[in-house]
């Protein structure tokens, strides 16, 4: 690109999250930057919409000297408003988190991180989800934002297949290095913990494990992270199973 990029920001921990701070201050580095962000967290939302209340996306505080919104929908909503309204440009990319706590794996179905990088892709505006594995609001995000920047300028120049997005997760501390891979095999394995709340009535409360599929599988995101890498995981919105098309060709209707 002869000019800088135009990069609109988001995330899904909120907009006080010290990770949206983290990632703004990577992405000045390369262009003009807009932020949005939800007014809160809004992790497992994923491709979630807003349909039944109004969408307000209110100026805040500049975030690094770069004009910053909260709004009080999902993290698609912010991409959603951000493309159709809010800015009256189209950005270049589309840059989420970096989020407390890894989207490795099936996660990236339920992750509100992710769930703006591919709504970017949904538009045709290349898009990244950036990650770090610790759950703490204090994390130390300095290894992580060197990754950022060698990714994203990667992408800069190299660009991304159209309809693709990237799914980085990055380890805690150093990492030894990036490593390009594949979603691992696996599944959350839910269980709800039943409660009785001060009334007397019943409620339940989500927890539950993950289960790898394949802990010896040495190309996976998970097992990157295991080993100290960064990993790359491109993400594709077209989910047809083109393999299980041919043999539907062959049902007797």
């Amino acid at each position: 690109m002869t000019k800088k990029p135009s990069i609109l920001v988001t995330n899904d921990d909120g907009i006080h999250a010290k990770g949206l701070r983290e990632l703004v201050e990577v992405m000045k580095l390369f262009g003009r930057v807009d932020v949005i962000s939800s007014e809160v967290a809004m992790s497992g939302k994923g491709c979630g919409i807003t349909v039944d209340q109004p969408l307000r996306a209110i100026p805040v505080e500049e975030i690094h000297g770069v004009p910053t919104y909260k709004c009080n929908g999902t993290p698609v909503d912010s991409v959603k408003l951000s493309f159709n309204d809010l800015l009256d440009y189209t950005p270049d990319f589309v840059v989420s988190g970096i989020n407390h706590g890894t989207n490795s794996s099936i996660s990236v179905i339920y992750s509100g991180t992710m769930g703006a990088a591919i709504e970017a892709c949904l538009h045709g505006v290349p898009a990244i989800g950036f990650s770090l594995d610790d759950y703490s609001p204090e994390a130390d995000f300095s290894k992580a934002k060197i990754v950022v920047a060698k990714v994203f300028q990667n992408v800069l120049d190299n660009g991304l297949a159209p309809y693709t997005c990237l799914n980085v997760n990055i380890p805690k501390g150093k990492p030894k290095g990036i490593k390009i891979c594949r979603q691992t095999h696996g599944k959350w394995v839910e269980e709800f913990e039943k409660r009785i709340d001060p009334h007397g009535r019943e409620y339940h409360w989500l927890s539950g494990y993950f289960k790898n599929f394949e802990e010896d599988a040495t190309e996976t995101d998970i097992y990157a992270l295991k080993n100290n890498f960064a990993s790359i995981v491109p993400v594709k919105v077209d989910m047809t199973c083109y393999k299980s098309m041919e043999e539907l060709k062959n049902w007797t209707f």
